[in-house]
C-alpha cells in the first residue's frame, strides 16, 4: 500500500515503528524496505535488518495523530487527579505515604505501558522511561508529603536582591542597606523552646490502698505524662503525729522505676512509674522535676494508704444453754466508717447480715461525704486524725433458741477509704483477700437444759420399804430425745428423816442436802432412810437445769407384818354339836395379805394360805372330814415384806363362831380410799341393824397402832362415826370391832373403810425462768409465768397484780403440776391462795412474787447536733444547695441492731413528685444518713418503720423531716454565639448584651472578658441583680481594638447557691471598632536615622494617611492596617489626618515624631541563647541598652526555626526602660528579637513592623 501523498508545507511522514530485532546492534541504520525487494526465503542474520511493525491499535482504526492525543488527554486527566488529591490532602490532613504509593504506582504503569503501545514518536527507550518515573517520584513525593517548592521564595530573594528599595519620610524609596549598616547596634537573640504540655499525677487511677502484716508495702503509681523526671518528692502527712514527711526520689532509682514500667506497658504513652511504700499516712505529689530542671505541672490529687481493716470475734464460752444471749462481741478496726459483713450458721443453715456506718460517735471526716473527693485538706497544718484506724466493738445479743451447732464468721470488713477485706473464697478486683483464720469464726454449741422430777411418788404416793433394805429413788431426767442427757447428770435433793418433819410435813431448818451424779439416763440413786426427799436442782456439765413437779417423795419402812386371831365353834343350830371354827384374823402391815397357815389332820400336814385385803379378816373353816384338826399359823405376807415366819403358841386356834348382830358403813365401796387432809376429820355414817339401844366397838388403825373406841346407848339405825382430827399423814382403817343389841349378844363385825390421809397440803409457788423470777418480754406479748404446784389437780390458784389499780384478785384453775400462768400485762403477779381437788393449801412464802417488765421500743430521735427546728410533728432542716453534702444524724435507742425503713418524697420545682423506698441498718445507736441533694425541690424524709432485735416496730414514729434543696442558678446570653459591636470611643452606639437569669434574686454576676489575641482575662463583678433580666454594658476601660470572647464566669443568687459555667459553655463576641485612627506602634516622639516609624491602623483597609514632612505636605496609601516610612534623613515628621474605607470623614491628628541619631542594644548579652521551659513555665530574656534612657524598644516573637519550615513571625512587642538593662519573663514559645530601639532621642530597627497574617502585636 503507497503512502499518502503530503503537500511539501505539510508536517513530515509519520515514522513508522521499527522493531530492532535481537542482537542487532542500537547504532545500526535503518533497513529501508520496498515493495519490490524479495523476502528472502531463510534468512541467517538479522544484524543487518530491521522488521517494521505496527502500533498494537492499527491505525487503520484510529491513526497515530489520534492516538497521541488521547494519550495526551490521559495524562492531563491523570494529573489533575493527582493536583485533586494534593488539593485535599492540604485541606482534610489525610495519609501522605498511601496518596505517594498510589501515585508512584499510577505514574509507574503508564510510563512503562506506553511504550508497549507502540504509537509512533512514545516509543521511548528504558533509560528514558526510567529517568521520566524517577522524575514524576519525586514530583509526587514533594505533592503529597507537602514539601513547599521554592519558586516564589526565590523569585522574591532575586527581586529584593536586584530591587531593594524601600519608601522613606520624604516619600522617596531609599536603599535600607544604605541607612542600616553598623549590624552591631542590635546584638543577641533568645529562643525559648516549650516542651510538650506534661503533667505528673499520683495515684490516677484512685485506688485504695492498705497495709497490714501480710501486705506489708503498697505500690503506688506515679503517672508521667510527655515528661522524663529526673526528681520526684511525695509529701507524707503521719496519722498518728500529723506531721509532714517529705520523701524524695532521686534520678537513680528513677532510672529503675522508668525501665520497669517501659517494660510492662511498651506501647503506652504515659509511664505508670510505681513506688513502694511502708508507712501509713495521706501522700501528696509534692514536686515534679524533668531533665530541664523545671518543675512539671502536677494533678493535684490526695492518696490515702491506711491500715487494713481488720476484724476479730473475741471468744467467748463454747458451750451455751438454750435460751441464754450470745453476748459476742467483734472487734472491727480500721478507718470509720466501717461496714461489716458476717455470717451464722446454725445447723448447716447459713444466714448473712451486715452493719453499715460502724463508726464512733461525734465522728468528724471528710470520708462522711462524697467518696470521689480527691482533695481532702486544703493546707498541711489540718488535722488528720480522721485517717486512723480505730477498733470499734460491735456487740451481738440474740437469744440461742434452737439447739444445736452455731458458727459466726466474718466475711468482710469494708472501710471508708474503699478498701475491703475478703475472708471468704469469693475475690472481686479492689479486694484484699485473707485466709480466715481462728480469730474470724467461733463456734458455739447450744444444749438443752437438763429436766427431772418424780416418776410415781408424790404427796399421795409415798415409797414404801422394808426396814434395812434400799431401792432405787423414783426420778426421771429429760426431756427425752435431748442428746445432753447421755451426759453426766447431777442431781441434788434435799432429806429430812421422817421423825424431824415439820407438823405440815415439809422440810425442817436442818434438812440435809445430797448430791448424785447419774452416769446414763436410767442411772437412778439408792435410798434406805425413810424420810421426805425433795429435788431441788439438776445440772450437767453444760447447762443449769430445771426441776418440774412433782419433786417430793416420802420413802416410809412400814411395820413388819402381823397376826392376832380369835376363834368360835360354829355350832349346827339343830345338833348343837360343833360343825367348824370361824377364825377372825387381825393383821398388822400393809395390804394385801397372804396368810399361809397348815392343817394338821391324822398327822397329815396340809398347807393353806389365804389372801386378805384388809387388815382384818374372818376365815372359815369347815373341814369336810370328821375328826380332830389343828390349824397353825405359819407365815405372813403384805405388799413390803415377804415370807415372815410366825412361831408364836398363840396362832394355834380352833374355829368357833356366834350369832351376831350386824352393823355397816353406808353407801362405801370396799374398793375405794376415801381421800382426807391432814389435820381434818372424816365423818361416816354407819347403818345399824338389831334391836336398840347399840353398843358399838371400832378401832382406827394407823402406822400399825391400833386405837379401840367403843360407842353405847345408839338408839338409832343410823348413826354417824368421826374420826376425829388426822395429825398424821398416810392410810387409816376405821374398822368396825363388834356390835352388842338389846338381846346383849356381842357380833364380831369385819366391815372396814379405807382412809388416805394426805401427808402435805398443797402448795403453790412461782418457779424461776432462767434463773430468776422476773422476765422482761415484749410489749403486751402473752408470757408464761412457771408454776410448781404439790397437790392433786384441779387447783384454784388466785393471784393478784400489784401494777393494777383495783388490784383485785384473780382465780384460774390448773390441771398440771407445772402449769403456766398466761399474763399480758407488766405488773409484780403476788400469789393469794391455792385449792386442789380436795384440800386448801399454802403458798410458799419465797416465791410468791414474779415481776413483769416490758422491753422498751426502739425509739428513733434527732441528733441535738443536726442543726433541726421543730414546726408541729416534722422537723425542717436548713435549706441547702442542689449538688452540696449533707446528712442528717439520727440516735436510736432499743437493742441493736436496728433496721430503719424510710422514705423520700421529691416534689421538685417542675415535674411530678418521686417516691424512693430506702432501707438502712445501723449496727450502733447512731446513723448517719446522707441527704439526697442531687435534685432540686422539696425532699421530705419519713421514717416509718423501726426494728431492732426486739420489735418489729418503733415508737414516736412516723418522723418527718422536711428540707428544701434549692436548684443551682444559671446565666446565659440572650443570644448566644451573636457578635457585638463596640466602638472606641464611649457612647458612640454601642450595643446591650441582654442575659437571661434564672434563681431566686438578688443575683451577682461574674463575667469573664477575654481578647482573642491575649491570655489575660478581665473579670466585671456585679451584685444586687433583682430582676431575671439583665442588659449587660461592657466598661470601655476592659476593652481594646479586636475581638473580644465574653462569657458568664459564675452566678449566686439569693438562697447563696452558686454555679460555675462550665468549659465550652456559649459565650458572645464583642468587635471593638473605631472611627479611623492612627497610633504610633512606639510610643517615643524621637527617632534616629534609618528607624522604621510605624504606625497601626483602625477601621476598614485602604487608608490614606496625610502627613507634613519639613514643611512638604504628603498624602500617602497603605492598603492594610499598619503604616511605616524609613527615616532616611532627620527632621520632624508629623501625621495630620488619616481616613479609610469605611468612613468617608477624615480623623483629624497631629502625631509628631522627631528623627534623631541611633541607640544600641544586646539581648542575652550579645548571644544567641536557647531556654527550654515547660508550658506554663516562665523564661527571663535580658535587654541591655546603650544610650541614653529611658530606652523604648520593639521586640518581635517569631516561630522557632525548623527544617524546611520558615519561621514566622507571631507577634510584635514594645516596652519601655528607664535603666541600662530590663528583664522580662515570657511562658510563651519562639524566638525573640529586637527589632526596634529608641532611647531618649533616637530608634533603631532591623525589621519591618508591618503586622502580617497571624501576627499580634501587643503594646
Amino acid at each position: 500500500m503507497s503512502e499518502t501523498p503530503r503537500l511539501r508545507s505539510s508536517y513530515p511522514t509519520t515514522p513508522r515503528s521499527a522493531q530492532i530485532p535481537p542482537g542487532a546492534p542500537a547504532s545500526s541504520p535503518p533497513v529501508k524496505v520496498s515493495s519490490r525487494t524479495r523476502l528472502q526465503s531463510s534468512p541467517r542474520s538479522f544484524s543487518s535488518t530491521k522488521i517494521e511493525s505496527t502500533p498494537l491499535i492499527p491505525t487503520t482504526l484510529i491513526d497515530a495523530p489520534t492516538q497521541r492525543f488521547y494519550v495526551l488527554a490521559l495524562y492531563i486527566l491523570l494529573l489533575a487527579w493527582r493536583l485533586y488529591d494534593w488539593a485535599r490532602l492540604v485541606e482534610d490532613d489525610a495519609e501522605s505515604f498511601w496518596l505517594f504509593l498510589k501515585w508512584v504506582a499510577t505514574d509507574g504503569v503508564f510510563l512503562y505501558g506506553l511504550p508497549g503501545m507502540r504509537i509512533p514518536w512514545l516509543e521511548w527507550r528504558n533509560p528514558v522511561v526510567t529517568g521520566l518515573f524517577l522524575w514524576h517520584a519525586i514530583v509526587n513525593g514533594m505533592l503529597m508529603f507537602r514539601i513547599p517548592i521554592p519558586i516564589e521564595a526565590g523569585l522574591a530573594a532575586l527581586v529584593k536582591t536586584l530591587y531593594d528599595r524601600e519608601i522613606s519620610v520624604s516619600e522617596h524609596r531609599v536603599k535600607p542597606a544604605r541607612i542600616l549598616q553598623n549590624s552591631s547596634l542590635i546584638m543577641g537573640k533568645q529562643i525559648i523552646n516549650v516542651l510538650p504540655e506534661g503533667f505528673a499525677s499520683l495515684n490516677p487511677d484512685h485506688r485504695a490502698f492498705c497495709i497490714d502484716n501480710s501486705n506489708p508495702a503498697v505500690t503506688l503509681s506515679i503517672r508521667m505524662n510527655q515528661t522524663d523526671p529526673i526528681l520526684i518528692e511525695l509529701s507524707r502527712l503521719d496519722f498518728e503525729s500529723n506531721m509532714n514527711e517529705t520523701i524524695t526520689i532521686k534520678q537513680k532509682e528513677i532510672n529503675k522505676m522508668k525501665k520497669h514500667a517501659k517494660k510492662k506497658s511498651p506501647k503506652s504513652q504515659a509511664l505508670d512509674l510505681e513506688y513502694v511504700v511502708k508507712k501509713t499516712g495521706l501522700f501528696k505529689l509534692h514536686r515534679v522535676v524533668d531533665e530541664s530542671r523545671l518543675e512539671v505541672q502536677r494533678r493535684i490529687s490526695d492518696t490515702l494508704v491506711v491500715n487494713c481493716p481488720q476484724a476479730t470475734i473475741k471468744p467467748i464460752v463454747s458451750d451455751r444453754c438454750i435460751g441464754d444471749l450470745s453476748d459476742l462481741t467483734i472487734d472491727v478496726k480500721g478507718v470509720p466508717p466501717l461496714k461489716l459483713v458476717y455470717s451464722r450458721t446454725v445447723n448447716n443453715k447459713d444466714s448473712s447480715f451486715h452493719f453499715q456506718s460502724i463508726q464512733p460517735e461525734n465522728l468528724v471526716s471528710p470520708l462522711l461525704g462524697s467518696s470521689s473527693d480527691v482533695t481532702f485538706i486544703s493546707h498541711a497544718e489540718e488535722d488528720v486524725s480522721w485517717g486512723r484506724s480505730q477498733s470499734i466493738h460491735v456487740r451481738l445479743n440474740e437469744s440461742m433458741t434452737p439447739r444445736g451447732k452455731w458458727v459466726y464468721s466474718i466475711d468482710e470488713v469494708h472501710d471508708a477509704t474503699g478498701n475491703i477485706a475478703n475472708f471468704t473464697a469469693r475475690r472481686e478486683d479492689g479486694e484484699h483477700n485473707f485466709s480466715k483464720g481462728a480469730h474470724l469464726k467461733h463456734a458455739v454449741t447450744v444444749h438443752g437444759r437438763p429436766q427431772v422430777q418424780m416418776d410415781g411418788c408424790d404427796t399421795g404416793h409415798t415409797l414404801r420399804v422394808a426396814v434395812g433394805k434400799s431401792t432405787a429413788l423414783p426420778i426421771k431426767v429429760g426431756p427425752i430425745g435431748d442428746t445432753s442427757t447421755n451426759s453426766e447428770q447431777t442431781i441434788t435433793w434435799q432429806f429430812t428423816p421422817i421423825d424431824k418433819l415439820t407438823a405440815s410435813g415439809d422440810h425442817g431448818d436442818n434438812a440435809n442436802v445430797q448430791d448424785f451424779v447419774a452416769k446414763w439416763p436410767h442411772h437412778k440413786p439408792k435410798v434406805s432412810r425413810p424420810g421426805l426427799y425433795t429435788l431441788t436442782s439438776v445440772r450437767n456439765q453444760f447447762c443449769n437445769g430445771e426441776v418440774k413437779e412433782p419433786s417430793s417423795c416420802l420413802l416410809v419402812n412400814p411395820p413388819e407384818p402381823d397376826v392376832a386371831i380369835m376363834s368360835e365353834n360354829i355350832y349346827d343350830k339343830c345338833a348343837g354339836s360343833s360343825i367348824g371354827l370361824m377364825v377372825d384374823l387381825d393383821l398388822i402391815g400393809t395390804p394385801p395379805f397372804t396368810v399361809r397357815y397348815d392343817v394338821v389332820h391324822d398327822k397329815h400336814v396340809t398347807p393353806h394360805a389365804v389372801q386378805v385385803e384388809g387388815l382384818r379378816h374372818q376365815l372359815e373353816l369347815k373341814p369336810k372330814d370328821a375328826g380332830h384338826f389343828l390349824y397353825r399359823f405359819t407365815a405372813i405376807d403384805d405388799q413390803v415384806y415377804t415370807g415372815h415366819v410366825l412361831k408364836r403358841d398363840d396362832l394355834i386356834l380352833e374355829q368357833d363362831v356366834k350369832p351376831p348382830a350386824f352393823a355397816h358403813f353406808s353407801d362405801y365401796i370396799p374398793a375405794e380410799k376415801i381421800s382426807s387432809c391432814i389435820q381434818e376429820s372424816v365423818d361416816l355414817d354407819i347403818i345399824l341393824m338389831g334391836e336398840p339401844p347399840f353398843a358399838l366397838e371400832y378401832e382406827l388403825v394407823h402406822d400399825g397402832k391400833r386405837t379401840k373406841h367403843g360407842l353405847k346407848d345408839i338408839k338409832s339405825t343410823r348413826f354417824q362415826v368421826s374420826t376425829g382430827p388426822l395429825l398424821d399423814g398416810g392410810d387409816y382403817s376405821l374398822a368396825l370391832a363388834s356390835i352388842q343389841d338389846k338381846t346383849g349378844c356381842k357380833v364380831f363385825l369385819n366391815d372396814q373403810v379405807k382412809i388416805e390421809v394426805r401427808r402435805q397440803r398443797p402448795k403453790v409457788s412461782f418457779a424461776q425462768l432462767d434463773g430468776k423470777r422476773s422476765v422482761m418480754t415484749l410489749e403486751r406479748k402473752r408470757i408464761a409465768l412457771p408454776l410448781r404446784l404439790e397437790g392433786e389437780a384441779p387447783f384454784k390458784v388466785g393471784y393478784k397484780n400489784w401494777a393494777d389499780s383495783s388490784a383485785e384478785m384473780t382465780e384460774k384453775t390448773l390441771n398440771s403440776n407445772n402449769a403456766f400462768m398466761e399474763v399480758d400485762q407488766r405488773g409484780t403477779y403476788e400469789l393469794v391462795h391455792i385449792h386442789d381437788k380436795n384440800c386448801p393449801g399454802t403458798v410458799d412464802p419465797t416465791a410468791t412474787k414474779f415481776n413483769v417488765d416490758w422491753i422498751a421500743r426502739p425509739e428513733l430521735k434527732v441528733s441535738d447536733s443536726a442543726g433541726l427546728t421543730q414546726e408541729g410533728q416534722k422537723y425542717l432542716k436548713r435549706e441547702i444547695c442542689e449538688g452540696e453534702v449533707d446528712t442528717l444524724e439520727l440516735h436510736i435507742l432499743g437493742a441493736p441492731p436496728f433496721h430503719l425503713s424510710y422514705e423520700r418524697r421529691l416534689m421538685p420545682e417542675q415535674g411530678s413528685q418521686s417516691v424512693a423506698q430506702k432501707k438502712f441498718d445501723v449496727a450502733l445507736g447512731v446513723a448517719t444518713i446522707p441527704m439526697d441533694t442531687s435534685k432540686a425541690g422539696l425532699s421530705t424524709y419519713e421514717f416509718y418503720d423501726l426494728a431492732d432485735s426486739s420489735y418489729d416496730h418503733g415508737k414516736s414514729l412516723p418522723l418527718i423531716v422536711q428540707q428544701t434543696v434549692n436548684s443551682k442558678p444559671s446565666a446565659r446570653f440572650t443570644k448566644p454565639g451573636q457578635s457585638y459591636k463596640y466602638c472606641k470611643e464611649e457612647g458612640a452606639g454601642d450595643e446591650i448584651i441582654p442575659i437571661t437569669l434564672q434563681g431566686q434574686p438578688p443575683f451577682s454576676l461574674e463575667i469573664d472578658i477575654k481578647h482573642q489575641s491575649g491570655v489575660r482575662l478581665e473579670t466585671v463583678k456585679i451584685a444586687n441583680i433583682e430582676s431575671s433580666q439583665y442588659d449587660f454594658r461592657i466598661p470601655h476601660h476592659l476593652l481594646s481594638l479586636g475581638t473580644h470572647h465574653v462569657r458568664v464566669r459564675k452566678i449566686r443568687d439569693g438562697h447563696g447557691c452558686q454555679q460555675k459555667a462550665e468549659y465550652g459553655a456559649p459565650h458572645v463576641q464583642v468587635q471593638v471598632f473605631d472611627v479611623p485612627t492612627i497610633y504610633p506602634l512606639e510610643s517615643q516622639t524621637d527617632y534616629c536615622v534609618g528607624d522604621r516609624i510605624s504606625y497601626t491602623l483602625s477601621g476598614v483597609p485602604p487608608f490614606d494617611i496625610f502627613y507634613t514632612f519639613e514643611g512638604v505636605h504628603t498624602k500617602a496609601k497603605t492598603p492594610n492596617m499598619s503604616f511605616r516610612r524609613i527615616a532616611e534623613k532627620p527632621g520632624e515628621f508629623i501625621i495630620t489626618a488619616v481616613s479609610d474605607k469605611a468612613s468617608d470623614c477624615k480623623a483629624s491628628t497631629n502625631i509628631r515624631k522627631t528623627i534623631h541619631e541611633l541607640p544600641s542594644v544586646k539581648l542575652s548579652k550579645g548571644r544567641q541563647v536557647s531556654v527550654d521551659i515547660h508550658e506554663g513555665g516562665e523564661a527571663e530574656i535580658l535587654f541591655e541598652f546603650w544610650g541614653t534612657p529611658p530606652f523604648e524598644f520593639t521586640y518581635t516573637r517569631s516561630t522557632n526555626a525548623r527544617k524546611n519550615h520558615k519561621s514566622q513571625v507571631l507577634e510584635t512587642r514594645h516596652d519601655v526602660s528607664y535603666e541600662h538593662s530590663k528583664l522580662i519573663r515570657s511562658s510563651q514559645e519562639g524566638t525573640y528579637e529586637v527589632v526596634a530601639i529608641k532611647d531618649k532621642y533616637c530608634a533603631f530597627s532591623t525589621q519591618k513592623v508591618e503586622i502580617k497574617s497571624g501576627q499580634r502585636l501587643i503594646q
